[in-house]
């Protein structure tokens, strides 16, 4: 047995490094994926999600919490943040792109709002939404099933891989250890039947000198049994 599990972790140990490999090459859909990002672009969280949104005098009304896709699935406005500042309750509020000033100053992106004054913040009517906000129970289920889905689809070939290695380990450590195994068993037998054969005499000759001792003792306890039959007989005779 020892043999066995000495095999099969040699084999585990030798296709652990297959965990570690790459999925074979597919072919890329042309039209679909982006490489890098191209001059001119942006991505919405260097330059729109969560930055702060200025007014006219420089101060800040608020930030950018969303970005509102039309049906063409161009970026038509954005949701921001706005409350607090002004005294007002927080509220959000729906936003032209085309609305937005953005530029860069000091290295940093810089937006603003120019027709967000006090008056208008205070007035407008909150952003309304056509579908309801995904619950962070929603959202942390969905990211609980990406993570098993990227888990499974990483670790599926290589564990499959290594599991058929190590059956074909343990079927070959079986192969080696199987004669091994019969031929102690039959030498077990062996003996056996040997301590058998020259304890045979040795039992023979004990059974019989047990019977003739308890023929010898059935005998004298039958004469006794006689004998004291007879006496009791003779006892009564005398007496009558």
């Amino acid at each position: 047995m020892h043999r066995l599990a000495l095999s099969v972790a040699v084999a585990l140990a030798a296709v652990m490094p297959a965990l570690a490999q790459q999925p074979p090459q597919v072919p890329i859909p042309t039209g679909v994926f982006v490489k890098a990002q191209a001059p001119g672009q942006f991505l919405a969280r260097d330059r729109l999600v969560g930055l702060p949104v200025h007014n006219a005098s420089g101060q800040i009304v608020g930030d950018i919490e969303d970005l509102i896709i039309g049906p063409d699935n161009v970026v038509a406005g954005v949701v921001l943040g706005t409350g607090g500042f002004f005294g007002a309750g927080e509220k959000k509020v729906g936003i032209r792109l085309s609305a937005l000033q953005i530029a860069q100053k000091d290295g940093k992106t810089v937006i603003s709002l120019p027709a967000a004054s006090k008056e208008v913040l205070t007035v407008l009517e909150p952003f309304k939404r056509a579908e309801l906000r995904r619950s962070l129970r929603d959202r942390a289920r969905d990211k609980a099933q990406e993570l098993t889905d990227k888990t499974k689809d990483g670790a599926g070939p290589a564990y499959e891989q290594a599991k058929e290695k190590a059956r074909h380990a343990y079927q070959s450590a079986k192969a080696q250890v199987g004669p091994a195994y019969q031929q102690a068993k039959e030498q077990v037998k062996q003996a056996y039947e040997k301590a058998r054969e020259q304890a045979g005499p040795t039992y023979e000759e004990a059974r019989k000198s047990a019977k003739e001792a308890y023929d010898k003792a059935m005998a004298a306890a039958r004469e006794r049994f006689n004998q004291a039959t007879e006496t009791a007989g003779e006892t009564a005779a005398t007496k009558q």
